[in-house]
């Protein structure tokens, strides 16, 4: 079995079966994980991330998959993180869309990886970020994202990604139902999907006109609508021309630096908090817990009192 050093070394020389190891390494919580994290750390920050997310059935996959056929054209490595839903019996990806990429699967300039939300919120679990730092190591120089997708609980993908396309079809009064779920603050631009069926032009312009009530001046973002016919290959250029432009924007502003130094803030927040559910939860405060829960059941003390006393209880160690 490989040393965490020979997979840091492969990683950082491309090796992709080193990439897989770490993260399968990273994904399982496996002794080790978090040394091969740091080690390559130095080397994160020069792959560009797209997040792609939107309710379910838009064709994200499809969407993705002819994003990265189009990359390897002009020569760029990509790599894929497909979130899929958790497994309730393995508790790993439910859904595994790589058998949805069928014609990027074989290319070894493309490197694709389901992984399972375990249960997080946004959609993107916390593993599947830090998965992106070693495919960022790995030298890819283009990170896709593709997201669960569970419409409302979709947005921490904005904070993992420089881009995020948020992917709708017309025919389900999807230009209302982003603007329910907040997607219209976490999209850069729109993609609609599908835009030969009915009523395409008609959602596009309603969603422009909501995007227009947004407050914005001469030197803000606005995001715009590409519409597309993924399953056909019509309309891939123009996402990622529109990507691109978005990428030019953010780095003659400095917003490109700015949430890439958010996005490190939002992880060390996360490292701490998890260190601190580790010391917290010390055999001593485990039973103290559950000698106060009679306490609780008798009506004597509330979720309150005990929650408070267990926080003194750490304070005062």
């Amino acid at each position: 079995m490989s040393s965490t050093t020979d997979i840091v070394d492969g990683i950082l020389r491309g090796d992709r079966r080193s990439i897989a190891r770490a993260i399968s390494y990273v994904e399982n919580g496996a002794p080790g994980a978090a040394e091969i994290l740091r080690s390559v750390y130095a080397n994160v920050g020069r792959a560009y991330r797209i997040g792609i997310t939107g309710p379910p059935g838009a064709g994200k996959s499809t969407l993705t998959n002819r994003l990265a056929r189009l990359y390897r054209t002009s020569g760029k490595s990509v790599g894929i993180i497909a979130v899929d839903p958790t497994s309730p019996f393995t508790g790993g990806a439910l859904l595994g869309d790589r058998i949805r990429m069928t014609d990027v699967e074989t290319d070894d300039g493309v490197f694709i990886r389901s992984m399972a939300s375990r249960g997080s919120l946004g959609g993107l679990s916390r593993k599947a970020k830090e998965a992106a730092d070693i495919l960022d190591a790995g030298r890819l120089d283009i990170i896709l994202f593709e997201t669960v997708g569970v419409g409302q609980s979709e947005l921490d993908i904005a904070g993992a990604a420089d881009t995020t396309i948020v992917v709708l079809v017309p025919e389900s009064g999807d230009g209302i139902q982003a603007m329910k779920a907040g997607l219209m603050e976490i999209a850069d631009f729109f993609v609609l999907n599908k835009s030969d069926r009915p009523g395409a032009d008609q959602a596009a312009m309603s969603i422009k006109m909501i995007l227009g009530f947004r407050p914005h001046d001469g030197g803000s973002w606005l995001p715009d609508v590409v519409k597309t016919r993924a399953g056909e290959g019509k309309g891939i250029d123009e996402v990622a021309a529109e990507i691109q432009r978005h990428r030019t924007h953010l780095e003659t502003t400095g917003r490109l630096q700015e949430r890439r130094t958010d996005r490190v803030k939002r992880q060390i927040r996360e490292l701490v908090e998890e260190e601190l559910q580790v010391v917290f939860w010390n055999d001593q405060r485990v039973k103290l817990l559950n000698d106060r829960l009679h306490g609780w059941s008798n009506g004597t003390s509330t979720p309150f009192d005990i929650a408070h006393e267990l926080v003194g209880n750490f304070r005062g160690r």
